[in-house]
């Protein structure tokens, strides 16, 4: 009979269980991997080969083969290195396991026989508890990562024998488990406080951060457009532990969690760069991995400067931002990742940057051209458009703010409050942004004023139906910031107000 081990593997941000098949047989001493690995698994034979040589074992001289079952599902990864080793050490009668317990196992091997870290461990840890597996061996370097999950014992190592000495009972386990949590604040020196002189917009900023709205910011360089974006952050409700684990498995995923012993508590903030691909922002590459938008999942998604990313690389955000969920497929592979990210951008409003002053140089022509890099379908998705204005010298010279980010978090929470009562029960629903149309219905009734404005702007910009019902899901954010069970007149006046690059378009295309 063969020898099986468990180990696991992820597809996306999920994990399943892998059973390691591991037969020798009579034939030429090698080692042959099959179950749809990928390179990283083929070339375990190597490492494994030196690991066990280095480990004072015996590498069995027969023909070896590996089978990674379920065999039609495709595996990528070195961390099948370590269950490798072990069901080969088994399977050659050098060792056996007699503990009780039922193990999983997850670790790359170094030539020298030592345990390396990996990604992906913790969805990987909890594909094993929710499998009925009550103990897993991950390498010392992901012991931190993999206690975050409660419910499963977990043992780290630094070395193949020092597994082997434990699996055998001749050495026990002394590594301290206990995981203390950081509060690791990487906003701490950023507050609303230092902008100035931009209190309307500040304003919009809190409607964009209490209802889940994408925001577009359009000013002359140096206005503060930046330096608004990032503390956008500090002013998000905290987030909840189911939103924090699901960001923490993204990270896991992507390798961007080793070393940290905590979960991503702290809304991410992600500020690609304009020269970004597609496959960085949008996911993919080789193994399909999540890209920016996914990172930014549960949090902020900042587009500087986005007049200068490709359209065809804007484009490919259309459909995450309304699914908040991308699908990532490739020949042999499909991976879906969450993409739930509020959309903050900003822009010049010419290419020179300094349109309606004296400095500008630009022509009616070139300014539309410019504008034009953004395409329809990705600025009617823009839930607000806002202009910001150059800060005047009053208000720089006397350093002083109306508000602080606790103060704003403050009017955040309690509207993120009244939404949580509203939707509460309603999948895939936190935020006035997620409503789907039989919510809009629901929840943003108007009465016959409110109707005649909403029908007058309609009907003079020519917008879509999906304009409308963002002019109402705003509307609604409005009110809740106030406590009021209806919408109000004043909120649909603001709400209107609040996408002024797509008037100017309008406006300059009539010109």
């Amino acid at each position: 009979m063969a020898t099986i081990v468990k180990s696991l593997s992820t597809k996306g941000v999920e994990g399943y269980v892998v059973d390691v098949e591991t037969k020798t047989i009579s034939g030429q001493p090698m080692i042959s991997i099959v179950g749809l690995g990928d390179t990283a698994v083929k070339e375990a034979r190597e490492r494994v080969e030196a690991a066990i040589l280095d480990g004072r074992f015996l590498f069995p001289q027969m023909k070896i083969v590996v089978n990674l079952a379920p065999s039609d599902v495709k595996k990528s990864g070195s961390h099948f290195d370590l269950p490798i080793a072990l069901s080969l050490l088994m399977e050659s009668n050098q060792f056996r396991i007699k503990r009780k317990e039922e193990f999983a196992f997850i670790g790359e091997l170094s030539l020298n026989a030592r345990l390396r870290g990996c990604t992906g461990v913790l969805s990987m840890v909890i594909a094993a508890r929710d499998a009925g597996i009550k103990s897993i061996i991950v390498p010392g370097d992901n012991i931190e990562e993999a206690s975050l999950i409660k419910g499963i014992k977990v043992y780290g190592f630094d070395k193949l024998i020092d597994v082997v000495e434990f699996l055998e009972g001749t050495r026990d386990y002394d590594r301290i488990e206990e995981v203390e949590e950081k509060d690791d604040d990487n906003n701490e020196n950023l507050d609303f406080s230092e902008v100035l002189g931009q209190d309307l917009l500040i304003e919009y900023i809190v409607v964009a951060a209490a209802g889940g709205h994408n925001m577009l910011m359009i000013g002359a360089p140096g206005c503060g457009k930046s330096m608004i974006a990032k503390r956008i952050p500090t002013i998000l409700p905290k987030m909840s532990e189911e939103e924090s684990l699901e960001v923490t498995k993204v990270y896991s995923v992507a390798g961007l969690l080793m070393g940290k012993d905590s979960l991503v508590k702290k809304r991410p903030f992600r500020a690609p760069h304009h020269n970004a691909s597609t496959n960085s922002l949008i996911g993919g590459g080789n193994r399909a991995t999540p890209g920016e938008i996914s990172l930014a999942h549960n949090g902020v998604l900042f587009l500087d400067e986005i007049a200068e990313f490709s359209k065809r690389t804007l484009d490919a955000l259309r459909q995450p931002m309304e699914d908040k969920i991308v699908t990532v497929s490739r020949v042999r592979e499909t991976n879906r990742y969450p993409a739930n990210f509020m959309l903050v951008a900003a822009m010049n409003p010419c290419s020179c940057g300094y349109y309606g002053t004296d400095k500008c140089s630009c022509s009616d022509y070139e300014v539309l051209k410019y504008r034009q890099r953004i395409s329809g379908p990705i600025l009617e998705r823009m839930d607000i458009q806002k202009h910001v204005q150059p800060v005047n010298f009053m208000d720089l010279s006397t350093y002083n703010s109306n508000w602080t980010s606790s103060q704003l978090r403050e009017r955040v929470e309690f509207s993120r409050d009244i939404q949580k009562k509203r939707f509460k029960g309603i999948d895939g629903v936190n935020s006035n942004a997620q409503m789907g149309q039989a919510l809009v219905k629901e929840y943003c009734s108007l009465d016959s004023d409110c109707s005649n404005i909403l029908q007058k702007v309609y009907e003079r910009y020519k917008y879509s139906a999906r304009t409308f019902h963002k002019f109402l899901k705003v509307a609604r954010t409005f009110a809740d910031l106030d406590g009021s069970k209806n919408i109000r007149k004043k909120d649909v006046i603001a709400s209107v107000m609040s996408r002024d690059l797509e008037k100017d378009k309008t406006s300059m295309a009539v010109v």
